[in-house]
């Protein structure tokens, strides 16, 4: 709102007392006017650097920890194909496999043995994920040594991935499929009907060749959470 032209021109012919007051209420309605959308262009502004900060505080790392039996090129490559949908990513250094996730009548290492030790030495903000070549199993439903590809908490702090079980054609591909998998569950999603999803429940099987990204519900929950899709 501005003081009418009109009026202006009035003020500088007379000096008429009313025309005088009708110049002063227009001028404090557009002072009120001012001040009250400067109000709440600072009042928006502190919002959004709060949202802003409290975002980035909550946002997390994931560590990629290799184990030993893991071949240094491979855990580039799932390192770089993770970092194309969130960016903060660090890769570890390999260590050896807990001793206590080993179950020797079937050659195998408990996967969530494996998660405990992770855990254990993960920080806040921070999310683990293991990586190995090793047979990996887990107690599902009757059976109690179920061999897997991969497992994780949900919402947790590790998960752990394993190659054992991929295809030697594109195993790198199906690691990576199953690797973003197990970390959506330490996000909090949990299996998802579709088909293409990457949060599809695998039920026993290898069906990673089907899969062609997050559909688009679960995106939207891993965007709230700073993942980025293009």
């Amino acid at each position: 709102m501005f003081i009418s032209q009109k009026i202006i021109t009035k003020a500088l012919k007379s000096s008429n007392f009313a025309v005088m007051t009708e110049i002063i209420k227009e001028f404090l309605s557009f002072r009120n006017i001012l001040i009250y959308t400067l109000f709440v262009y600072v009042l928006y502004s502190c919002s959004e650097k709060k949202e802003k900060a409290i975002r980035e505080k909550e946002t997390i790392a994931i560590l990629v920890q290799p184990f030993k039996d893991m071949n240094s090129g491979d855990v580039e490559l799932l390192v770089k194909e993770i970092k194309k949908v969130y960016p903060k990513v660090k890769a570890l250094e390999p260590i050896d496999l807990p001793k206590n996730s080993y179950y020797k009548p079937r050659d195998r290492y408990r996967a969530d043995s494996i998660i405990s030790f992770l855990s254990k030495n993960t920080e806040q903000n921070f999310v683990t994920i293991g990586l190995t070549t090793k047979d990996i199993s887990a107690t599902k439903g009757n059976i109690k040594d179920f061999g897997i590809m991969g497992l994780g908490f949900r919402p947790g702090t590790a998960c752990v991935a394993s190659s054992f079980r991929l295809n030697k054609d594109n195993r790198n591909e199906q690691l990576f499929k199953v690797a973003i998998h197990e970390l959506g569950h330490t996000q909090g999603l949990k299996h998802c009907p579709e088909k293409s999803c990457f949060m599809r429940d695998a039920e026993g099987k290898n069906l990673t060749d089907e899969e062609t990204g997050f559909c688009e519900k679960c995106r939207q929950i891993l965007t709230k959470k700073n993942w980025k899709f293009s």
